[in-house]
């Protein structure tokens, strides 16, 4: 995932339960609406009801590389997916992409994710690998590290090619560890003696679980990552029986 001067979505902000939405519903809304074969399909496969436990919920965990944080303005670099569910991290089903961007590459980005000109030049357009991302996706719930760039950049960049965007639950394993770390905004002595906020972010949130350390900024490495962050979260704040609804976005 890139992180360029990216704000925090959490920071200071105490954490506020709302009503979770119902996917299953939305999904065979956006099904009758969507006009694209390949949206179709994607809904049409449907998603879990809300109450089904996490550990019945087929899950895919996903990162995307971007040559910014503005997903209207920039673009994805690169895709990682990596098939899992509570008990297993399926990597023979990983799949990895590396795209050519609407824009061009900043040196910024380049210094950040390693993905160079020549890399990008002969790539494909994210259009000619849709058919093949979607199916990878259909009937899963997505997991991410903070769902303020997959999600956005995904529904961008459909909707600059075919006109139609795409919705999709997932679970941020960032919002999880701001349940916990940012439940509270922080008091005026942690204030005045310059204590800063508990980092979530996934590098940070997987040391606090004796994880090992990954070289970040590879969309691979990082959805690996994420997959074992949230097994490691169910595990230690949550049980198999979770209702999903009570973890997805």
């Amino acid at each position: 995932m890139l992180y360029l001067r990216k704000k925090n979505a959490f920071n200071g902000t105490p954490y506020s339960k709302s009503s979770p939405p119902d996917w299953a519903a939305r999904f065979k809304k956006l099904a009758a609406q969507a006009k694209d074969p390949r949206l179709q399909s994607f809904y049409n496969a449907g998603t879990v009801d809300g109450d089904t436990p996490i550990s019945k919920v087929p899950l895919v965990a996903m990162d995307f590389e971007t040559t910014g944080l503005d997903p209207e303005s920039n673009g994805i670099v690169s895709i990682g997916l990596v098939p899992m569910d509570l008990n297993r991290i399926r990597c023979s089903g990983a799949q990895h992409w590396i795209l050519k961007p609407r824009e061009e590459l900043s040196s910024e980005s380049i210094v950040i994710h390693g993905i160079t000109h020549s890399e990008v030049a002969r790539a494909p357009d994210i259009i000619r690998i849709l058919d093949e991302l979607l199916k990878a996706l259909a009937g899963k719930v997505v997991v991410v590290h903070h769902r303020g760039i997959e999600r956005p950049f995904l529904n961008a960049e459909l909707l600059n090619r075919i006109g139609e965007g795409c919705e999709f639950p997932v679970i941020d394993t960032m919002e999880l560890e701001a349940r916990v770390y940012r439940s509270k905004p922080r008091g005026i002595v942690d204030r005045l003696l310059g204590r800063h906020p508990t980092s979530i972010r996934l590098a940070d949130s997987r040391a606090r679980y004796n994880l090992p350390f990954y070289s970040p900024h590879h969309a691979l490495t990082d959805a690996l990552a994420s997959a074992e962050l949230l097994q490691a979260q169910i595990a230690d704040r949550y049980s198999p029986d979770t209702p999903i609804k009570e973890l997805w976005k």
